[in-house]
């Protein structure tokens, strides 16, 4: 299941989306009760999907390079998803940010190894 996109741009080999993350969304069931957050699965899933859909084509992933968790996203976050990739180091880098009224807070961010 897919956050609800609110916009998206894109830029040769980068995009950024503005994304809602419903509470109703199937990967808060039981992660964790009482406590609903967005697990890391849920995050790199999304970057793969738009990843390949915008940027990267046909490309599968290979393995998590890197991976840094700085901040849970919780249900109803608005975020910020960047993307950058870099095909000649079959590297698709990324961030998430939580969108606040006046500022951004970061989320989470790392870098996927993919391979054709």
């Amino acid at each position: 299941m897919r956050p609800v996109e609110l916009s998206r741009h894109i830029d040769g080999r980068q995009a950024e989306l503005c994304l809602r993350v419903d509470g109703d969304l199937f990967w808060f069931q039981g992660h964790f009760p009482g406590y609903p957050l967005l697990p890391g699965m849920a995050q790199l899933d999304w970057v793969l999907l738009y990843g390949d859909e915008l940027l990267a084509p046909g490309w599968l992933f290979s393995a998590v390079e890197s991976i840094k968790f700085q901040r849970p996203i919780l249900p109803g976050s608005i975020l910020r998803l960047k993307m950058a990739w870099q095909e000649e180091k079959h590297l698709l880098a990324f961030s998430y940010a939580i969108v606040l009224e006046e500022t951004e807070q970061m989320a989470s961010s790392g870098k996927i190894s993919l391979c054709r």
